[in-house]
């Protein structure tokens, strides 16, 4: 593996980890399994394009995709906690009526953002080099996120959105609006999501509708792996755990890609099939672990 493609890998894990975050939020904390996250982050993308080619703000955008990706969640949400559709079913349709609008909000499959103005400017203006500001930016934006999750989830209302996850009988009968908590742990995490598409398509010069496919599973690969490797005995650790994983989930796809056997070698089109490879050993390995402790 190349050092350009280590700095890609490493850039790309850092502004997923944002997303993986989102991921943690709704598999782990809330304990809702939510896909809507394959239309979220496309939805923030496409949000964010927009709005840059309108003249918007780069950084404004961000925050339309932020709202964007929530309100999106929420819609998740509603339809599981007040009609009593299957939240897997819930998200599914979410996310299928999530394609057909980011195309209405680009106005086809596409929108291209060349020679527009991005979050990355006023750093390349300054003599750093397009792959080292997209590490800066990236790696500023996911350690924000970290801290405001390891914040918010220490208030009152945080604590109610653990709770909620762990024990939603007991937070009930403390009077706690589980649906409440739900709607809202549900809409924060597409809302992160949304914000990783639109620091992306940034980054990228171009948003897709294409582009959230595979985004779940992606974020549970490096979810896994991060637990796995860091451990998550503290929520600021469990958190830090998922970025940091996402960063190693790209390293090893990137390494994996590179890989030659002969005349055998990884093509893009395996990616699925090194995501599900690299699943399964974070899955197995802690077990492997505690027997060989054991032993």
């Amino acid at each position: 593996m190349t050092l350009y493609a280590a700095l890609g890998a490493v850039e790309q894990g850092f502004v997923y980890g944002i997303m993986v975050i989102g991921v943690y939020l709704t598999f782990r904390i809330l304990d809702f399994p939510d896909l809507t996250v394959d239309g979220s982050l496309p939805l923030g993308a496409a949000i964010s394009a927009v709005a840059i080619t309108h003249g918007v703000n780069p950084y404004l955008s961000l925050v339309f995709a932020l709202a964007g990706g929530f309100c999106a969640g929420m819609v998740t949400a509603v339809l599981n906690t007040k009609f009593k559709i299957l939240h897997l079913l819930a998200s599914i349709l979410t996310m299928i009526s999530l394609y057909s609008i980011n195309i209405r909000i680009m106005a086809g499959p596409n929108i291209a953002l060349l020679g527009a103005d991005t979050v990355f400017d006023s750093v390349i203006n300054m003599g750093v080099s397009s792959q080292y500001a997209g590490i800066l930016i990236f790696g500023l934006f996911a350690t924000l996120v970290v801290l405001f999750i390891v914040w918010f989830l220490s208030t009152e209302l945080g604590q109610a959105v653990l709770a909620t996850g762990d024990n939603p009988q007991m937070i009930t009968s403390l009077g706690v609006n589980t649906h409440f908590i739900i709607i809202l742990g549900v809409g924060m995490s597409n809302g992160l999501v949304a914000l990783s598409g639109a620091l992306v398509a940034q980054n990228q010069g171009a948003a897709d509708v294409g582009m959230g496919i595979g985004t779940i599973i992606a974020g549970l690969a490096s979810v896994i792996i991060g637990e796995t490797v860091f451990g998550c005995k503290t929520i600021g650790r469990a958190f830090t755990a998922a970025v940091l994983g996402s960063v190693l989930y790209r390293l090893a796809i990137a390494l994996a890609l590179g890989v030659e056997f002969g005349n055998f070698k990884f093509n893009p089109s395996d990616l699925n099939l090194i995501t599900a490879i690299l699943v399964i050993c974070a899955l197995i390995a802690p077990n492997i672990k505690k027997k060989l402790v054991q032993k």
